[in-house]
């Protein structure tokens, strides 16, 4: 029997969100604007990342990181469960300044996946103090610890063209605005089967889809300060509650209203 469950946990950290899941969905190509790590606890499951192709099965740790276009397909019918922890950019970036007594760059995850023991029994206990309401002390403790450990494998990083960033910067600076591929255009200095094919060749998402994606973080974060559906709905810029509610759960798996719940 399929199953489709999730349920979201609260944190003793502000900027940390926890997930557990077990369920058989598809996830099409999305992005989330947090980090995510997690811990495959049953089944498995194939994707794509912005790192290279995936497979994970029980006890393998995987990673994202923001703005990584990325996928999800189960292995088998059977589905698979996993607890992940979503930490905010600027949560982590103040963890890796204090790492690094302020030398490090920019801290991205730089393997999709790892079969690393000593990195998952840190990542269950960070879990596992996460979502002890009771303990930030432990939560704190092991997410530096754990962020130390990750930050011996840095990779390279790639930059988008200027063209495709001017483009990106557009729908960045308003993604509830409507917006044509002759604005990308102008402003990419493309034309705009140019900047249409560059957008994605760069980012691995048409400018459309980066466009929904931009506007579904808008109500994940409006939700979760409390907004009502409807009106997080028009924050994001879509047509209707019923519309928002299609695209949050294609993207993350459960429907707002669930999303919402765990905020409340």
């Amino acid at each position: 029997m399929k199953t489709n469950q999730f349920r979201m946990r609260r944190c003793a950290i502000e900027g940390v969100e926890a997930v557990e899941a077990d369920t058989a969905h598809s996830f099409g190509r999305h992005t989330h604007d947090q980090f995510g790590i997690g811990v495959i606890t049953r089944g498995a499951q194939r994707s794509a990342s912005g790192r290279g192709p995936v497979e994970a099965g029980p006890g393998d740790m995987i990673t994202v990181n923001p703005g990584e276009v990325h996928d999800g397909h189960p292995i088998g019918d059977a589905g698979r469960t996993w607890r992940m922890l979503y930490f905010d950019p600027g949560l982590v970036a103040d963890t890796v300044f204090e790492i690094s007594e302020g030398r490090a760059e920019d801290f991205v995850f730089s393997r999709p996946v790892m079969s690393d023991r000593s990195a998952v029994e840190a990542f269950v206990r960070v879990h596992a103090a996460m979502t002890q309401m009771h303990e930030p002390l432990a939560g704190e403790s092991g997410l530096f610890l754990l962020i130390a450990s990750l930050m011996e494998r840095r990779p390279q990083i790639r930059f988008a063209p200027p063209s495709v960033s001017r483009a990106k910067a557009l729908i960045d600076e308003d993604p509830a605005a409507a917006v044509t591929l002759a604005d990308l255009a102008a402003a990419s200095g493309l034309s705009r089967f140019q900047v249409l094919r560059a957008f994605s060749q760069a980012t691995g998402m048409t400018p459309h889809a980066y466009l929904v994606q931009r506007r579904i973080g808008i109500v994940r974060r409006v939700i979760a300060n409390g907004t009502p559906l409807a009106d997080a709905a028009f924050a994001g810029g879509f047509a209707d509650q019923s519309h928002m509610t299609r695209t949050f759960v294609r993207a993350y798996g459960l429907t707002p209203g669930a999303y919402a719940l765990a905020f409340s």
